[in-house]
């Protein structure tokens, strides 16, 4: 079971991928990080991934039918001209505040595959 350094590194293996972080979405801070971050910044990133992360959690019209088991949003994917942004919730033991961030070159990544493998990565981390 891998920890936070182990699962970014593992992440940065992904077809494409360019940064990697793992955030607090409650405190916007980043738990850990690797590779590049969009505008030089991995905490200025971290903070506004937080607060989509926020939006996307705490809005009824993105958790509906959520059963209350886990995080109630599964993830959100972003795109722009030339990259995607993939925040996968992680399941944790205590409140499950945190996601994975992982931003990914449109060009040479694969978002199926980077969904797919990061959910793995997600249910596989171990934190504490």
């Amino acid at each position: 079971m891998p920890g936070i350094d182990e699962c970014l590194l593992e992440a940065m293996r992904l077809p494409g991928a360019r940064g990697a972080a793992l955030v607090d979405w409650t405190s916007g801070l980043a738990l850990g990080t690797v590779g590049d971050a969009p505008g030089g910044d991995h905490e200025t990133t971290a903070a506004e991934a937080a607060e989509l992360a926020r939006m996307a959690a705490e809005h009824g019209a993105f958790t509906a039918g959520a059963d209350g088991e886990g995080p109630p949003v599964e993830d959100v994917i972003v795109s722009n001209r030339d990259s995607y942004h993939l925040l996968r919730f992680v399941d944790t033991s205590f409140d499950s505040s945190v996601f994975l961030h992982l931003w990914i070159g449109r060009e040479d990544g694969n978002l199926a595959l980077a969904r797919i493998r990061l959910g793995e990565m997600a249910a596989r981390l171990v934190l504490g």
